[in-house]
């Protein structure tokens, strides 16, 4: 065994901390690592020059769109409104009547059977609401038609209507 250890049979890490060069079996002089820390600097400024931003070329022009604007046409504005409305009319929408509403306890949920009867808040004669995708847009009142129920519209609801109830 030997007493002690030589700089080169100490371990990596440890000349790597001591500051050692460690890829070099040369002894190191003061006047080396001046040289080398020089080198590496020269080094390094060559490769910032290397790398400086080239000027921006020209810009390209945008390609053009891909889709056409549904502005109306230069021919007649009619037209193009009735051709754009055209698009949505074969889409479908849940329409619903309602008779009313009411709130109602679990328990007494629960205890629903058949011929039982829950009590609206809507009443007998009082129009019906229409309702389209869950939006009010119109009140009517119930008939029979061909042993089936319908509703004859009797008040079609404004837009400024419908926002004046969405705040009620």
């Amino acid at each position: 065994m030997r007493a002690a250890r030589e700089p080169d049979d100490q371990p990596f890490a440890q000349r790597l901390h001591e500051g050692q060069r460690v890829m070099s079996d040369t002894p190191q002089t003061p006047g080396d690592d001046a040289q080398a820390m020089a080198d590496e600097w020269a080094s390094a400024m060559a490769e910032q020059t290397a790398a400086e931003p080239q000027p921006a070329a020209a810009p390209q022009p945008a390609a053009a769109p891909v889709f056409q604007p549904l502005a109306a046409t230069a021919g007649n504005p009619a037209t193009a409104t009735h051709n754009d409305i055209d698009l949505i009319l074969d889409i479908p929408v849940q329409m619903t009547v309602e008779l009313g509403r009411t709130k109602i306890a679990i328990k007494n949920l629960l205890q629903l059977a058949q011929g039982s009867v829950v009590e609206l808040d809507g009443m007998a004669g009082e129009p019906m609401d229409v309702l389209v995708n869950g939006c009010l847009i119109a009140q009517g009142e119930v008939v029979v038609v061909n042993d089936k129920f319908g509703i004859r519209l009797t008040d079609i609801i404004t837009p400024s209507e419908r926002i004046r109830k969405l705040n009620r």
